[in-house]
């Protein structure tokens, strides 16, 4: 009698075990792998083209061009507006009413735009910008900008930005905003930057702008 209480006993727990397996299985095939959406992308990003063009392209020097950026990079960024990591007054209430999936449908949206070429300005100061791009500033401890953002400034997707073709008003003003500690959303930016002085970070920026 025993025998057959126990074969039951187990017979109930397996079936138990299949159940909740099944319903395991059958909640993770339910959901499908989020992919972003370049039209709901381009709608939401309606709100952005004040500051930076319908497509992200080139705008007033003082905000970035976003046409071509990596996606990963602007969630990251919008993420960190949103958090508070990353300080700008205008850009924090933008992304505050941003859902996750907001973020990555309008980042994929200016990452399908292509980057149009930028150009330096300043011929005085470009073998010195050519100089710490490729071999950085060994004198200081400044690591070659290349190294992580590529020769071309083509950056690595989801860990460093496209850099190429940027404004060099932009990009100056975020690297002096690292050296005062202003932007603190990345420490390994800030320790570069605290080492150079204004006409290294002003060479840099302007020999970036030219890059293609």
């Amino acid at each position: 009698m025993r025998s057959l209480v126990m074969t039951a006993l187990r017979g109930t727990l397996l079936v138990a075990s299949l159940s909740v397996a099944g319903t395991v299985w059958a909640a993770g095939a339910a959901k499908p792998a989020f992919k972003p959406d370049i039209a709901k992308g381009q709608t939401l990003a309606a709100a952005c083209m004040a500051c930076h063009t319908a497509d992200g392209s080139r705008g007033a020097p003082a905000n970035p061009i976003l046409q071509g950026q990596h996606a990963d990079y602007l969630v990251k960024q919008l993420t960190e507006y949103k958090n508070g990591k990353r300080k700008n007054a205008i850009m924090q209430g933008m992304a505050a009413p941003l859902s996750e999936e907001d973020m990555r449908h309008i980042a994929a949206f200016y990452a399908s735009k292509q980057a149009k070429p930028g150009a330096a300005k300043i011929k005085d100061t470009v073998a010195l910008g050519e100089s710490i791009w490729r071999g950085g500033i060994a004198s200081k401890g400044v690591p070659a900008c290349a190294a992580c953002h590529s020769p071309n400034g083509a950056g690595i997707p989801a860990q460093y930005p496209r850099l190429a073709g940027q404004h060099a008003d932009y990009t100056e003003a975020q690297m002096l905003a690292f050296r005062s500690n202003a932007r603190a959303n990345s420490a390994q930016m800030q320790a570069i930057a605290y080492r150079m002085n204004d006409a290294e970070i002003k060479a840099v920026s302007d020999y970036v702008a030219g890059l293609r």
